[in-house]
């Protein structure tokens, strides 16, 4: 694994590259805006490039960071460009206020995405218990993660792991539904019971 694509320019795309990037990895950003993607790039430095919307993504791990809207949209718009790749899903299906999410009981945007997704493109749901600012340099956040094919999880691990945080597996796809509810847990204590987003979700060993 030499190169990821971040489909997505905003905060978090920004973030996970420059992990990347500081990993040694090449950084393909693709957006549906070329401008801002080519931004992107630039700002992220040497071994970042910008694709192609549509067009089959160089990486063999397409990160999906985009509004959760937009996701099966995309994924459904890319088709089999994404044939052989591991999608990794962020995005948060979180209503307007916060109070509860959009997806149905027993689904999830990530399985959603899947049921859209080429069979041979696996689809990990990762990164969406972490706000952007807990992955700036120096800093090493537990990253929980979920998903069905073995093969797919194991490459992620690794890439988290290459990023110099720890992955932490959480199970099945089905799990997905959960991690989507831990970070409507963690808006709501942004807002409430810490006052900031300073603050990450961790598994502590007792001693």
């Amino acid at each position: 694994m030499n190169t990821i694509s971040i489909i997505g320019v905003g905060n978090m795309a920004r973030a996970i590259g420059v992990r990347a990037i500081a990993g040694g990895l090449a950084v393909e950003v693709i957006g549906r805006d070329p401008a801002k993607a080519e931004a992107l790039a630039a700002a992220l430095g040497d071994g970042a490039t910008t694709g192609t919307f549509g067009a089959a993504p160089a990486g063999d791990i397409v990160i999906l960071a985009v509004l959760n809207a937009a996701a099966v949209p995309v994924v459904t718009r890319y088709g089999n460009a994404l044939a052989g790749k591991v999608i990794i899903d962020i995005t948060n299906p979180v209503n307007a206020d916060a109070t509860g999410l959009v997806t149905p009981d027993g689904t999830s945007t990530a399985q959603e995405i899947a049921k859209a997704a080429p069979a041979s493109a696996p689809v990990v749901k990762a990164f969406n218990t972490i706000f952007g600012q807990s992955l700036a340099p120096g800093r090493t956040p537990d990253v929980l993660f979920a998903g069905d094919d073995h093969q797919a999880k194991a490459r992620v691990s690794a890439f988290i792991d290459n990023l110099g945080l720890r992955p932490l597996d959480a199970g099945g796809l089905e799990m997905a539904h959960w991690l989507e509810g831990a970070a409507l847990l963690m808006i709501n204590l942004a807002r409430h019971g810490v006052g900031n987003i300073d603050f990450t979700l961790a598994v502590n060993p007792l001693a």
